[in-house]
């Protein structure tokens, strides 16, 4: 299209949603995200109706460094704080969602200690993105191994 000029893709996986949906996530560098955000709901409107009724999830390439341990302590520097783990999984978590916001985030620990990560979006999006709530969970599970659900937060 012609609003995409000089943006590059790294990589698009299909992966399974509930009930036999399917959701398609596009890899773009992450140093392109910003670009991409300004295009973001043209071309995801397109891709969707190019895949014939799957969701389309645009999500940032981002690299994991390993925690300095005995083994690997040959480089001398602090890991930066966006190489870590959890930065990218948060991230992972805003690419995810956008152009909604993340609102609030709850972690509930169950009684046979698993995690449940409870993330509020925007209530003005809700309208735009509540049949999406699915693929978000189902897509963030395969991405990081958390679980994870969507909620729009009820107004007083």
């Amino acid at each position: 299209a012609e609003y995409m000029g000089d943006l590059t893709i790294l990589a698009a996986k299909e992966f399974e949603v509930a009930s036999g949906k399917k959701a398609v996530v596009v890899f773009v560098p992450f140093t392109q995200l910003r670009a991409y955000h300004r295009v973001q709901s043209r071309l995801v409107r397109e891709l969707e109706k190019k895949f014939a009724g799957k969701h389309v999830v645009v999500v940032g390439q981002r690299r994991i460094l390993k925690k300095q341990t005995k083994k690997n302590h040959k480089k001398q520097q602090k890991i930066p704080r966006t190489r870590t783990i959890s930065a990218v999984h948060e991230a992972i978590l805003e690419d995810i969602v956008y152009p909604t916001e993340i609102v609030g985030k709850r972690t509930r620990v169950r009684l046979d200690q698993s995690k449940l990560l409870k993330v509020y979006l925007d209530p003005k999006d809700q309208a735009n993105q509540e049949y999406k709530v699915d693929t978000f969970a189902a897509v963030f599970k395969q991405l990081t191994g958390k679980v994870a659900t969507f909620e729009f937060p009820v107004s007083q």
